[in-house]
């Protein structure tokens, strides 16, 4: 198969490069040999231009997409996505009063901070979560409480006294490879903005805004179609490793061509790039099993919810039909009430037709 990424980036190795500096190295060739046969060929393929390199992988991404070292780029599609111009100011570390649950299926969650100090938290999701809206609105909330204290610490600092009005803008950004399934209904959607508004028409701003994209759903709505405009060359460069895609973004957007030129730079430090892939394969493993708790969880819980709802329906059922066995019981009793005050009756009136029969010395009634 012709290697046409080579034309266009040169230092590309070849594949037999890149097992003889893996072989010469006994470290090297140990960790190579610790991956199954399928990710040495992913491995390989990458690193010589057979595949595109899934930027989504979290040291890639954090490599070319970095804040702090190209923060141009990160402003570029922040900016496209958001329909205006925004400028990182800062990043801001992950740690401390995180309020969302930690055991997600995060690989990337970069923090940063717009120069009209709006929080963005952009995230990449390698598997659709359970519960998306829910952790996300919670990821929000964390913002927004980050926002909290420090708009109230810095009055506190400038003895000023705090305003409601100093919090800021929050943006939960979600980039997913592989979507959960309450996207899958929307097939033909696959970038989702939050629009609040209340039934009235009444205006408030709320603060909280969430972006949802499903980049397995884009790739299919791109399929047998040309990239249009620059946010599809984002969502492009971000989910593709086709190496007829990866040239024709190049060429319709250089700014592209340098993305990868990086790429390939770190595609030749071996110990490096090795690295990096045995990190993201145990990052891997780690969110395929959190993802098939996640699963197992929610079909329990879901069975859990029939089982209920099963037995709550017996119950009913069985009390149904106590009730019904109890009314026919007392109707029961009451027919049998009544047939007995009936014979009786009769067999009073008949005494009394004997009684008056012989005082007529008439023939008693046969």
């Amino acid at each position: 198969m012709e290697n046409r990424l080579r034309n266009y980036f040169p230092l590309i190795r070849e594949r037999k490069e890149v097992l003889k500096e893996i072989g010469e190295s006994s470290g090297l060739q140990a960790l190579f040999q610790s991956w199954t046969p399928e990710r040495q060929e992913e491995f390989l393929d990458f690193c010589t231009g057979m595949k595109g390199v899934k930027i989504l992988y979290d040291s890639f991404f954090k490599e070319i997409m970095s804040p702090e070292y190209t923060p141009g780029r990160l402003n570029c599609f922040l900016s496209l996505l958001l329909g205006k111009k925004v400028v990182i100011r800062q990043v801001l570390p992950n740690e401390g009063g995180r309020i969302a649950d930690e055991n997600t299926l995060l690989v990337t969650d970069i923090l940063v901070e717009f120069e009209d100090g709006s929080l963005a938290d952009v995230e990449i999701q390698k598997l659709g979560y359970a519960f998306p809206g829910e952790r996300s609105a919670c990821y929000a909330a964390d913002l927004l409480l980050r926002q909290y204290k420090r708009a109230r610490d810095k009055r506190n600092r400038e003895k000023g006294k705090f305003s409601y009005k100093d919090i800021k803008n929050v943006y939960v950004i979600v980039l997913f490879e592989k979507s959960p399934v309450e996207f899958h209904s929307m097939e033909k959607e696959y970038l989702h903005k939050s629009d609040w508004s209340f039934d009235t028409g009444l205006e408030l701003d709320l603060l909280q805004n969430f972006i949802f994209i499903t980049l397995d759903i884009f790739q299919k709505n791109m399929e047998n179609k040309s990239i249009e405009n620059e946010l599809e060359a984002w969502l492009m460069f971000y989910s593709t490793q086709d190496p007829e895609r990866i040239i024709e973004l190049i060429n319709k957007y250089p700014m592209f061509r340098q993305m990868y030129g990086d790429v390939y730079e770190v595609c030749r430090n071996m110990e490096k790039v090795m690295g990096m892939f045995s990190e993201e394969l145990r990052e891997m493993d780690r969110n395929t099993v959190q993802y098939m708790i996640d699963e197992m969880q929610a079909t329990i819980d879901a069975q859990s919810a029939v089982l209920e709802e099963e037995k709550k329906r017996h119950e009913e059922e069985q009390k149904r039909h106590e009730e019904e066995t109890k009314r026919h019981k007392e109707e029961n009793n009451k027919l049998q009430e009544l047939i007995a005050a009936q014979a009786a009756a009769l067999d009073k009136a008949m005494k009394r037709i004997e009684e008056l029969e012989r005082k007529n010395g008439s023939e008693p009634v046969k």
